[in-house]
């Protein structure tokens, strides 16, 4: 029954960000609006503890969720067959972005944290 409270936590949340992100006419999706309320709303053990139970069970299924995908992608065997090598490629390099943003991203932060200094000096085991 908590996982039921949960969901339903989580549907109010994602139809006020719905309303919210058309209503107001802001330029993210409401679902995003959905999840910055309920991540404010987390602090509440009313709504966190449903929220947990929902997503444990949620969790614990997530292998059904992917029915559906692999359905899609049986019905459109044919695209998949034309446009596969395309796609293939398509999904290697937005990996290897995301990944070299991530690296640079996490550069930049280790070399701010660390100051100035640290970005220009040597390591003391390369003077031996």
């Amino acid at each position: 029954m908590n996982a039921l409270r949960g969901m339903m936590w989580l549907l109010i949340f994602q139809s006020a960000g719905e309303l919210l992100g058309r209503g107001l006419a802001l330029p993210l999706p409401g679902p995003v609006i959905g999840m910055v309320l309920l991540l404010l709303a987390l602090r509440w053990p009313s709504v966190q503890e449903p929220v947990t139970a929902c997503a444990e069970f949620l969790l614990s299924h997530l292998s059904l969720l992917f029915v559906p995908v692999g359905v899609g992608v049986m019905t459109h065997l044919s695209l998949v067959s034309q446009y596969g090598i395309r796609l293939l490629a398509v999904v290697v390099l937005s990996t290897m972005a995301g990944l070299a943003v991530t690296v640079l991203a996490l550069h930049l932060f280790r070399d701010r944290d660390n100051g100035p200094a640290a970005a220009t000096s040597a390591p003391k085991d390369a003077d031996v």
